[in-house]
């Protein structure tokens, strides 16, 4: 979780969006690799963000027999989140801070080349919240792309590791830094920046992929001139229907100057619909945590975008929750998939927000067609209203009563989300989509906070449990268990079927056309269940906690799948950073959840390890 800042680059951002050259049909064969299941090309394995792969030599049958292939060590510790791309047989790994990017034959399992950046640690890991994580790399027109925690932006020859170019996306001494996977698109590579407990200000930015010259950047919170909102070309859902957003819709819902400073960053994943051209993506919590601070709806922080990819035009613009008062952080992943709702075929976009409902939209028009909680636990609003598309808060469960701080017990779901950061998977077999889910609740209390570039801007104290009641029901059950993985249908809102897991799943899941859906748990197991039933079919416990996402792939004939271990991110940051504190306040890395995690230590430790498996010759 984290996010952006000040409007320092702006003129310079606008020149370039003014001065770009014209738009180019330029390919970088990303579309193609991805279309052949023996590759792992992108973060989400398509553009579409499905993570599902069509190998279906692992089975319901015969996954009980897979084994440990192979290993590799990455040398670092701290939370190993992503996950290996695979281009053309080369399997390519990153590890947090310092970034390191492996490039490895698998015949061999020997490294072709190693590439380590250069970066001020004392200047950039204080400003990195929730650990030091990265969550992947990016392939295209033969370069490898990687978005360095201190927001240099490289591009790095992928048959050698020579570097090609670099940017500066951001400025780590404002809080700016970066943790997300980038996307190649076209001619362009897409990436966000984080920074959102520093007060940093979003946005997604566009850097041509053969000079890294800046092509376009759109804010998330700001003047439409920096947002690339037309009023009125621009969509969004209200009064059950789509309609333009009108001038200066974003400063509009900020009082006086806040918005400088208001959050809103994107350090998720990026989905792109090469048919329609559009770039889609979450925006983050508005800053600061303390909602009494920033009165009215803080647009357009807490949002889904559809963007021109050639130009970063918005299209359409939805907001899920509109002021938000929980840190409720809207970067998850988009998924695009095409599927009949409501009696109609829907190319939809479909979200599992933190804040516990799923959300399905027709991506075209931005359209809302379904808005159902993942878990029943959820409890800090009753539903989303359709016409509206506001969620309809409980009162009791608000942190500000009459523009005053409010010290709220047993909000569900906590910060951390019913889900957050990592992706789920769909399987076409079954309509499904498999969410890798948290089961807390929270205790929650604003304070007031003073804004200084570079210190964190946080303002609320934060104290996570677990939600003790039924994923399906949300009645009260006694349960312990902190996560769940669960299977959710986005045509109807409705859950398939759910199973607990004794501590949050923060690895990010897929499904096969061999029946099978594989996950990584906290305590280091790599899971495989029947994607129809939830049945467990397979474990195995790899050297450290999982947080990475597993993906599958095909090397000389046969199906591999692969995923990174290394305790840490969010829910692991208590052992990642050596906390102990149950109850964090604003300026800790803990921000909350330490407390809620701390018997993790007795299952797993530190580590920094890819792990393959196969089945036996």
């Amino acid at each position: 979780m984290m996010k952006p800042l000040k409007s320092l680059l702006l003129a310079s951002s606008v020149a370039a969006l003014l001065a770009a050259p014209a738009i180019s049909t330029a390919n970088s064969g990303v579309e193609q690799l991805t279309k052949n299941p023996a590759n792992w090309a992108t973060w989400g394995g398509n553009y579409a963000g499905t993570r599902y792969s069509e190998l279906n030599d692992i089975n319901t049958s015969n996954v009980k027999n897979l084994q440990p292939a192979w290993s590799f060590s990455t040398g670092v510790l701290r939370g190993h989140e992503g996950g290996p791309l695979v281009v053309d047989d080369v399997l390519y790994i990153h590890t947090p801070f310092p970034n390191t990017v492996y490039a490895i034959d698998q015949k061999t399992q020997s490294v072709i080349w190693e590439f380590t950046p250069t970066q001020d640690a004392d200047v950039t890991i204080p400003v990195m919240c929730c650990d030091t994580v990265n969550r992947g790399l990016a392939y295209g027109d033969g370069k490898i792309f990687l978005q360095q925690s201190n927001t240099v932006l490289t591009a790095l020859d992928a048959k050698t590791g020579k570097r090609v170019w670099s940017v500066q996306n951001g400025d780590p001494k404002l809080g700016m830094t970066n943790t997300n996977a980038p996307l190649v698109v076209k001619d362009k590579v897409l990436t966000g920046i984080s920074g959102g407990e520093f007060g940093v200000r979003g946005f997604l930015a566009a850097y041509d992929i053969n000079t890294g010259k800046l092509a376009w950047k759109g804010y998330s919170i700001g003047p439409d001139k920096d947002t690339l909102i037309d009023g009125k070309k621009t969509t969004a859902w209200k009064d059950g229907k789509v309609a333009p957003v009108g001038p200066e819709s974003s400063t509009s819902t900020w009082e006086g100057d806040q918005w400088k400073i208001g959050g809103g960053t994107t350090w998720g994943w990026y989905s792109y619909d090469p048919k329609l051209n559009l770039v889609y993506y979450g925006s983050g919590n508005p800053s600061t945590w303390n909602p009494v601070q920033r009165p009215g709806d803080n647009k357009w922080s807490m949002s889904l975008w559809a963007r021109d990819a050639d130009t970063g035009a918005v299209k359409w613009v939805y907001q899920m929750t509109p002021h938000d008062e929980w840190d409720f952080d809207g970067i998850n992943e988009t998924v695009l998939v095409d599927q009949e709702v409501k009696g109609q075929m829907h190319k939809t976009i479909v979200h599992f927000d933190r804040n516990g409902f799923g959300y399905t939209l027709d991506r075209e028009t931005g359209e809302l067609l379904v808005a159902e909680k993942f878990d029943k636990s959820v409890n800090w609003a009753t539903h989303v209203d359709m016409k509206t598309g506001r969620p309809q808060v409980v009162p009791e469960f608000s942190t500000e009563h009459n523009g005053e701080d409010v010290n709220t017990k047993g909000a569900c779901p906590a910060a951390l989300g019913s889900k957050n950061q990592q992706p789920v998977s769909y399987s076409p077999q079954t309509g499904l989509f498999y969410i890798s889910g948290n089961h807390l609740c929270m205790d929650y209390e604003p304070f007031e906070v003073a804004y200084t570039a570079g210190q964190p801007y946080v303002g609320a104290t934060l104290t996570m449990m677990p939600a003790g009641a039924d994923v399906l029901t949300g009645k009260p059950d006694g349960t312990t268990n902190l996560g769940q993985f669960t299977a959710y249908d986005a045509k109807t809102g409705k859950i398939a079927w759910s199973n607990k897991e004794q501590f949050s799943v923060w690895s990010g899941s897929v499904a096969t056309a061999g029946g099978v859906v594989f996950y990584g748990t906290l305590e280091g197991y790599l899971k495989a269940v029947d994607a129809k039933t939830g049945k467990e079919l397979y474990k195995f416990k790899t050297p450290s906690g999982i947080i990475g996402n597993v993906n599958t792939w095909k090397y000389n004939g046969k199906q591999y799948v692969g995923v990174l271990s290394g305790i840490g991110g969010w829910a692991g940051i208590g052992i990642a950073a050596g906390l102990d504190d149950g109850t964090d306040k604003s300026g800790s890395e803990g921000l909350g959840a330490v407390g809620a995690y701390r018997s993790l230590s007795s299952y797993t430790k530190l580590g920094g390890v890819l792990t393959v498996f196969a089945l036996p010759e």
